[in-house]
């Protein structure tokens, strides 16, 4: 039997102090190379769940399995290596270091995971080839990050994911400072390089017209309740 790319299983996790919440998530999973948008209103629990997705935040109780490994059973820094090896995460604000050449961005995570680097070959060609199918200019790669404008920061953001071909790509609203027509053509890029590397696709947004793109559409709230602590 496959292993699921994602599995989450009677899952609860809580912020503690005023102003805290619980979350609890009984079931959730996701087939290894499908793509899945995740809906949910901001506030609704979102980046906590993707925080536990990817091993930054570490349930109190349940299971959270990421390509067969159990996160749960893992300390810090098993966590963190595991985290560099499986997951790709295309950040909202892209966390690009501004100063750094587009080539250190996008190679910074093999530096952490020796299997992705394996998987790369030769790195440099394959950042280049990225940046090419991502649209960007062939002299892209030695420009330092904080000089590209806003879309190509977002690129350079995915071929810092994609790169070495890990298991799931997590992308928190990509998606959210384009327009349509910007958007339609950023996603054609990224759904062909995700399908080429063979990795899972977990998307959050709050955008609904981004659900004919995908294999499985799911609700927040479908998933995960919510209880706010009492002040």
């Amino acid at each position: 039997m496959t292993v699921p790319a994602l599995a989450l299983t009677d899952v609860t996790f809580t912020w503690p102090g005023q102003g805290g919440f619980t979350l609890n998530c009984p079931a959730f999973q996701i087939a290894q190379g499908q793509s899945v948008l995740l809906l949910g209103a901001s506030g609704s629990g979102k980046s906590t769940l993707l925080s536990l997705v990817c091993g930054i935040a570490t349930a109190q109780s349940g299971q959270v399995m990421v390509d067969g490994n159990d996160l749960g059973a893992l300390r810090a820094g098993a966590r963190d290596r595991l985290r560099a090896e499986r997951i790709g995460v295309i950040f909202q604000q892209f966390n690009l270091l501004p100063y750094a050449r587009v080539i250190d961005n996008i190679l910074l995570p093999l530096r952490f995971a020796p299997g992705r680097r394996a998987r790369t070959g030769d790195p440099r060609a394959e950042a280049a080839r990225l940046c090419a199918a991502l649209g960007l200019p062939v002299d892209v790669l030695t420009t330092q990050a904080g000089r590209l404008s806003v879309g190509q920061q977002q690129r350079v953001a995915v071929a810092r994911a994609l790169i070495g071909a890990p298991a799931l790509i997590v992308a928190d609203e990509p998606t959210s400072a384009l327009d349509a027509a910007t958007q339609g053509n950023f996603l054609d890029l990224l759904f062909d390089q995700v399908t080429r590397a063979g990795s899972t696709l977990l998307m959050v947004s709050h955008d609904e017209r981004l659900g004919q793109r995908f294999d499985r559409v799911i609700r927040l709230e479908e998933i995960i309740k919510t209880q706010r602590t009492a002040a």
